[in-house]
């Protein structure tokens, strides 16, 4: 382990320590997200990382991009571990928190698309460990070596382990159309939902289009998915979500989100993934505090220094 008791610290050093520990803090932030798809379980695991940084005998550290990274990612498994116990009970479908990405399309990775909502998805069918080899892997390019530090296996292991992510991934995922149409049909899909115009929302779904909505038990919320065409249209198409509402496009996960206001209050967040072939999924946010974990990560894209 890299980390020592540092029993004192100069004024110098600690703003050593600090300006080293925000220079890296997005790419950090981005790596908890990845692997746990929530923005507050992210916070929670880079303060932790922080404090064990203070801590530690800086002074022996060869890396400090290599120890950050290695500390946030064993903590985010730990917590990606007993999160998956906690969500045994989560009523309904769990969906991974939207996180502004206006500031930071990539949140600090190489790859905008290893942030997307329906990708951090699929990622959830995989062990703590798998999602934070290919996270590690394919968003931040980190070489297979480095991830085998990281993870305290084998070099072989961690070449495995990735690979078989990537092959189980590619059974999951479907291409998806470029930003400019995404946003284009997301508008779209909205103004047609807004108006219930039912038909005009059945020609963008492609036929085996599936609805999600997140809302943990909430009142009138699908608490499974829905399926086909003209379900998940006369669903979009609710008259009691769209009343008096107000949609706001925003950038949320490197794509175009959707949120919906009613009365100066956001009451829910949506996104939809498309392909050639049309809207193929749509992902509706309902469970306020998921809701808030988003507005939050508005604010504070703005306010994280640090290119990485």
């Amino acid at each position: 382990m890299y980390v020592e008791p540092f029993p004192t610290t100069s004024p110098d050093d600690l703003e050593d320590a600090v300006a080293v520990f925000l220079h890296h803090r997005r790419r950090l932030f981005g790596i908890a997200y990845r692997i746990l798809g929530s923005t507050v379980e992210a916070e929670d695991v880079v303060q932790e990382v922080w404090l064990r940084w203070q801590k530690t005998d800086r002074s022996v550290v060869v890396s400090p991009a290599a120890f950050l990274s290695s500390a946030t990612t064993r903590l985010a498994i730990n917590v990606a571990q007993s999160a998956r116990v906690r969500r045994e009970t989560y009523i309904g479908p769990w969906l991974p928190e939207p996180v502004d990405t206006s500031a930071d399309p990539a949140i600090g990775a190489e790859h905008v698309e290893t942030v997307e909502l329906a990708l951090l998805l699929v990622l959830e069918k995989l062990t703590p460990v798998e999602r934070a080899a290919y996270v590690l892997r394919e968003a931040f390019d980190y070489a297979y070596t480095e991830i085998a530090d990281m993870l305290d296996v084998s070099l072989v292991n961690v070449r495995k382990i990735v690979s078989r992510a990537r092959r189980h991934l590619l059974d999951e995922r479907r291409e998806t159309v470029d930003a400019a149409e995404h946003r284009l049909l997301l508008s779209t899909f909205v103004s047609a939902a807004r108006t219930g115009d039912v038909a005009s929302l059945e020609a963008l779904l492609a036929p085996d289009v599936v609805s999600l909505s997140d809302g943990n038990g909430m009142r009138g919320c699908a608490r499974v998915p829905v399926l086909g065409r003209a379900r998940v249209a006369r669903l979009a198409a609710y008259r009691q979500l769209w009343r008096e509402a107000v949609p706001e496009l925003v950038d949320a996960n490197g794509a175009t989100g959707v949120l919906v206001r009613r009365d100066g209050r956001t009451v829910a967040f949506m996104t939809a993934a498309a392909s050639k072939h049309g809207v193929h999924q749509v992902l509706w946010v309902f469970t306020p505090s998921k809701i808030a974990a988003f507005l939050d990560s508005r604010s504070r894209a703005a306010l994280t220094p640090g290119p990485t």
